[in-house]
């Protein structure tokens, strides 16, 4: 593989955590929604539980990608990151409009979220690949997760004392407690699952994404590679599995464990499609993920404002009441043709689908909206 060969399984599996990021933010009901389109209440994962870690691999796949080509190209330096710290803070504040808009209340503001939690996880990252070697960046990652670890079950909770890892009541939360109280996500008001100190082994989920990036620029064959990525998967995903046993794999406290099983689907996963598109050249049925993962953060916030204006905007009906716009679309197309989970999810993949011909319109212009 030369260097400079655009991988097309990275924007595929890019698209693909985008729609289904989509696809689980959006069913029509989110009291009838088919379990594994639900993340898990608390311990154990489901499929939605997947879609995040996947993308913050595959951000960290394709950062170590463009830094080492840039890097190779003499432009190192502090115009690059002059450049991470700029795109850093457009993700924050894209994040930030999101949770703010259509009604833009400042002073109950959640600050924390998605692309927050990505924008931190891609500038820390970045700094960890820019400044150190392979060595460092194990190391790195190593710490990150056992750190985590250290403080959820060993650094005591004023009135819970240590290692409780219940809702609200673990480290995790008192932190959050502390530096963003009336700031976090509304549903749960005392902790938010993209708090502060969980985001420590969100980036080494970024970082398993690097060492993955790493790794395939190693002059290797296409089948070595493919073979080497499943068997680091599998026992990735083994050893988060038998960890569990001591910290339970858990997204909304993204766990240590939870990075390392994460990590292990990820890589396989993504090895799969490396091999099948990069190496085999069978790529033509991934072609609407391409197109989903040529503008990925567009669509996502797109997506988000699109839907929230939904339902803010509301419709007069006959009998005097009022409906919100998105709840009409559910109720009138969905609810008469299907079961309560199946209009759901109906409902959610169409629309998926619009918001891809908004994607596909884009890509067959040529735009792409560098963020």
């Amino acid at each position: 593989m030369q260097k400079s060969t655009r991988l097309i399984s990275l924007d595929a599996f890019r698209g693909m955590a985008i729609a289904g990021m989509i696809l689980v933010n959006s069913p029509g009901n989110f009291g009838a929604v088919y379990p594994q389109l639900k993340h898990a209440a608390w311990n154990g994962w489901t499929f939605a539980d997947t879609i995040f870690p996947a993308f913050l691999f595959i951000v960290g796949v394709s950062l170590v990608l463009s830094i080492a080509g840039r890097v190779e190209r003499g432009e190192a330096g502090p115009k690059l990151e002059a450049q991470i710290v700029r795109r850093t803070v457009i993700l924050f504040a894209l994040g930030l409009f999101i949770n703010s808009f259509p009604l833009f209340h400042l002073e109950t503001l959640r600050i924390p979220g998605v692309l927050q939690r990505i924008a931190l996880c891609y500038f820390f990252t970045a700094i960890i690949v820019l400044k150190c070697r392979l060595r460092g960046r194990i190391l790195w990652l190593a710490g990150l997760l056992v750190s985590y670890w250290v403080m959820m079950r060993f650094v005591p909770v004023p009135g819970v004392g240590a290692g409780v890892l219940e809702p609200g009541k673990n480290f995790a939360a008192y932190v959050d407690s502390l530096f963003l109280r009336g700031h976090m996500y509304s549903y749960y008001q005392t902790w938010d699952p993209e708090g502060l100190v969980s985001t420590l082994p969100a980036i080494a989920t970024t970082l398993f994404g690097v060492l993955t990036g790493d790794f395939l620029r190693r002059p290797l064959s296409g089948p070595k590679k493919i073979i080497s990525m499943a068997a680091a998967g599998l026992f990735l995903a083994l050893a988060g599995t038998i960890l569990a046993g001591w910290l339970p794999i858990n997204k909304n406290l993204w766990t240590s464990t939870f990075s390392i099983f994460m990590a292990g689907l990820s890589l396989t996963a993504f090895g799969a499609l490396y091999g099948i598109m990069d190496v085999a050249g069978l790529s033509w049925w991934a072609r609407p993920f391409v197109i989903f993962g040529t503008n990925a953060i567009t669509v996502y916030v797109l997506s988000q404002v699109l839907d929230e204006a939904l339902r803010f905007i509301q419709l007069s009906l006959p009998n005097g009441y009022t409906l919100s716009c998105r709840s009409y679309l559910f109720r009138n197309y969905c609810v008469p043709i299907a079961s309560p989970e199946t209009a759901s999810l109906f409902f959610a993949v169409a629309y998926l689908f619009s918001i891809y011909l908004i994607a596909w319109a884009m890509w067959k212009k040529g735009i792409v909206i560098k963020i």
